[in-house]
């Protein structure tokens, strides 16, 4: 069976990627494409690197003819996604990209994100897409809320470590380098290669990056008690990664134990032999996600690295994971293909 999907939101980064995805998969057709400012051109104006693929040209959302979709992907911005999400049919199947859904609590939403949410009343429907550890939810959802890129790469690396009591909660410091394609496609001056290249800075510096309020919620629901980790984000002068370094307390041989073991039949997540650490020169382009840990020279604590693509794993990628899930199709479809490499 072909199902037929739509992507709004398809002029942007995660857009695109979704497109790259999908042209591969073996049992979805894009059926409709849109975008706002660039409706009316194709798709191989707006990404020359997609010209090769039959695609519909991108049009307004009001133009979709959503009867004959089945499943549809919003990688809108953040406080739109929401409202147009509340106007689609209620029974289309939907995974949205944005943070508009990702926090069940109303008030830690506005508390994170600044406003009121526009669509409470489907609000508490969204199932949080880490595809690992919501399968079963994810599979019977109408709608799924792809998490934070930042966010999915800090819980691989300790998600498993809180779950099993292994690591002091009150001693969790996560240091996180994040490449440039994670700010979006829009222009902004400190993204520019003059102000970016050959450097390196952290950002939202003491606890005021959005993506933890993922972390609380989904930590402190693990843990059955607040949690709240020690969390500053880098930009690093790269297209694509992520690369989150945890320096927790605990024994370092169980830790490892516990992450391999709540991997093991994971087909995305893999982890590496004990004292290798991973890159995401390795994971580039790919929906896969290398962990590593390694024995801290201080005896009892342990530093885990996780890497990943964050639009890949970190999000398009991750939604088509979550969509196959929707519409029983194998979860890996479309979705195996190697790393790009160098």
């Amino acid at each position: 069976m072909t199902h037929n999907v739509a992507i709004l939101g398809a002029s942007g980064y995660t857009g695109a990627e979704l497109v790259r995805l999908i042209a591969e998969h073996p049992n979805m057709t894009i059926a409709a494409l849109s975008a706002d400012r660039k409706a009316g051109q194709s798709m191989a104006e707006v990404f020359p690197h997609l010209r090769h693929m039959d695609l519909p040209d991108l049009c307004k959302i009001e133009e979709i003819d959503f009867s004959q979709i089945d499943l549809c992907f919003c990688a809108l911005p953040h406080k739109t996604s929401q409202q147009v999400i509340l106007g689609l049919p209620r029974d289309l199947k939907i995974v949205d990209l944005s943070a508009d859904f990702r926090l069940r609590d109303p008030a830690a939403y506005k508390a994170w994100y600044g406003n009121d949410h526009a669509a409470l009343e489907i609000q508490q429907e969204a199932v949080y897409g880490l595809t690992e550890f919501y399968r079963d939810d994810i599979r019977g959802a109408r709608l799924v809320a792809g998490t934070g890129c930042n966010a999915a790469t800090g819980q691989f690396a300790l998600r498993p470590l809180i779950a099993a009591g292994l690591i002091d909660l009150d001693q969790i410091i996560l240091d996180l380098k994040c490449a440039v394609s994670g700010a979006g496609r829009s222009l902004k001056e400190n993204l520019l290669h003059a102000e970016l290249s050959e450097g390196y800075n952290a950002y939202a510096i003491g606890g005021t990056h959005r993506h933890l309020g993922e972390f609380d919620q989904e930590f402190s629901a693990i843990a059955g008690r607040p949690v709240q980790v020690q969390f500053t984000p880098h930009l690093m002068p790269a297209n694509r990664g992520i690369l989150a370094t945890a320096y927790v307390q605990g024994d370092p041989g169980r830790i490892y134990d516990a992450l391999a073991g709540a991997y093991l039949k994971e087909p995305f997540l893999q982890v590496l032999p004990f004292g290798e650490a991973p890159s995401t020169h390795h994971v580039r382009g790919s929906n896969f996600c290398h962990i590593g840990v390694t024995a801290d020279r201080i005896e009892g604590r342990a530093i885990v690295i996780a890497a990943l693509d964050n639009l890949t794993k970190g999000s398009s990628g991750q939604a088509l994971q979550n969509a196959n899930l929707m519409l029983g199709e194998e979860e890996t479809a479309g979705l195996m293909m190697a790393p790009l490499f160098p």
